[in-house]
């Protein structure tokens, strides 16, 4: 079975989704075409920048103790 339906395997996809988010906001044009709405399926990419760029130092630890577990732990 995919990893994405075990826990881990979640909070994976969930620290990317935000830190990809969060990237794609600082691209203009990207910007404006896919996280321009707010509500529906596109308002999670929306709200996934948000929280990656208000909360970016706890997303980088986030994801700096995910690495350690992915790689070293499992």
């Amino acid at each position: 079975p995919p990893t994405v339906y075990s826990l881990d395997g979640l909070l994976v996809f969930g620290l990317l989704l935000v830190c990809t988010c969060a990237y794609l906001r600082k691209v203009p044009r990207l910007k404006a075409w896919l996280l321009s709405e707010k509500r529906g399926v596109w308002g999670v990419f929306y709200k996934a920048a948000v929280i990656g760029t208000r909360l970016h130092v706890a997303v980088a630890v986030s994801c700096i103790l995910m690495a350690f577990y992915v790689l070293v732990v499992k």
